[in-house]
C-alpha cells in the first residue's frame, strides 16, 4: 500500500454507536480498486486468538463470543500498547502493504494515541469523523454498560476530543445517515480526482516503507 494516500477517513464512536454500519455502507459506493477498510482491531484479535487459541473469525463478530473475551483482550492489549503505541495500527496498514488504495477508511480509531500516531505519519490526508449515538438507540443494538469495557480507555479516551471534520448522529434516522455517506463520498471523488493516486489497487507503482 502507498505510504501516503489521498485521503484517510478517521472513524472513532462508542461500542454500538455504528461505526462498521456507516464505514461499510460508505465502502460499498466506492469503487474497490480505490478504498478499503482498515480496522485496527483485527491485528489484536488475530494475534489475542493466537496467543490464547481462540477462534479469530468468531471475535470479528457482533456476537457473544467477542464480548466473553473483550475486557481480557482490552486488558493484554493495552500492555502491548504500552511498550509501542504504534504497534497494531502499522499490522493493520501491514495487511495491504504492497497494494495500492488512495482512499483508507480507518473504521475504529479509539485513542487519543492513534489520532496522534496518524497526525504525524500522515499530515495533510485525514478527515476525522466521530459517530454517535443516544444510549437509547445503543441499547436496541444490543448495548448494555459493562464495567472495565464501556468505562476503559479504549471506549473513553477519545471523549474529550472536540476537533472531528464531522460528527454524524446515527440514530436510525436512515434519510439522515444518507446524506452524510452522500457527503463522504463526494468528499472522496474529489480527493481521487485531484489525486494521482487514483488508479487500481494492483498498480506496480513502487511502495514505501511504512512508518515505525
Amino acid at each position: 500500500m502507498a505510504a501516503k494516500p489521498a485521503l484517510i477517513l478517521l472513524f472513532s464512536g462508542k461500542r454500538k454507536s455504528g461505526k462498521d454500519y456507516i464505514t461499510d455502507l460508505l465502502h460499498r459506493r466506492l469503487d474497490d480498486n480505490n478504498s478499503v477498510i482498515i480496522r485496527l482491531s483485527g491485528p489484536i484479535k488475530q494475534q489475542f486468538a493466537d496467543d490464547h487459541g481462540l477462534d479469530y473469525n468468531h471475535l470479528l463478530t457482533a456476537s457473544d463470543y467477542k464480548e466473553k473475551y473483550r475486557v481480557q483482550m482490552i486488558t493484554w492489549s493495552e500492555a502491548r500498547r504500552a511498550q509501542d503505541t504504534g504497534i497494531f495500527i502499522r499490522a493493520a496498514i501491514q495487511m495491504y502493504q504492497g497494494e495500492q488504495y488512495p482512499v483508507w477508511i480507518v473504521s475504529d480509531m479509539r485513542r487519543r494515541s492513534d489520532l496522534a500516531w496518524f497526525q504525524e505519519h500522515y499530515p495533510g490526508c485525514l478527515y476525522t469523523v466521530r459517530v454517535r449515538a443516544s444510549p437509547e438507540a445503543r441499547a436496541q443494538r444490543r448495548w448494555n454498560f459493562t464495567p472495565g469495557v464501556d468505562d476503559a480507555e479504549s471506549e473513553c479516551d477519545l471523549d474529550g476530543v472536540n476537533s472531528w471534520n464531522l460528527v454524524v448522529d446515527n440514530n436510525g434516522e436512515k434519510e439522515a445517515v444518507n446524506e452524510v455517506l452522500s457527503q463522504l463520498q463526494t468528499l472522496c471523488q474529489t480527493c481521487l480526482t485531484s489525486s494521482s493516486l487514483s488508479q487500481p489497487h494492483n498498480s506496480t507503482s513502487k511502495s514505501e516503507s511504512l512508518p515505525q
